[in-house]
């Protein structure tokens, strides 16, 4: 399905809010391995190794997610972010029901 102009535009709002949403979730991680550190729970090492771990596991989710990110590939990121809890359903209200209807169908695929 080819989204309209005005649904473009929409979904590029609802993809940056995701992407926040990603990148406050990942924060949250990390700052959890730093906690965990700073209660001498894991050495340095070990600390420095699963903070890294986790930026770099991170940092290919969010590539392959939305680098190179066009049109045509729109209702799919945001039916991953759907699947994935990134974005709730009440995130899409403003699109055409042509596109909710879209993405919906490739979020339930996923899920069986």
């Amino acid at each position: 399905m080819e989204l309209s102009k005005t649904d473009k535009k929409i979904a590029r709002q609802i993809i940056e809010k995701g992407l926040q949403n990603e990148f406050a979730k990942s924060l949250f991680d990390a700052d959890s391995i730093l906690d965990l550190w700073k209660c001498k729970s894991i050495n340095n090492r070990d600390a420095y190794h699963k903070l890294y771990k986790h930026i770099a596991d991170f940092d290919k989710h969010i590539a392959g997610l939305y680098d190179r990110m066009t049109g045509s590939k729109y209702i799919f990121i945001i039916a991953t972010q759907l699947y994935n809890g990134i974005i709730s359903e009440e995130d899409m209200k403003e699109l055409s029901e042509d596109a909710k209807q879209s993405i919906m169908l490739i979020a339930n695929i996923h899920k069986l």
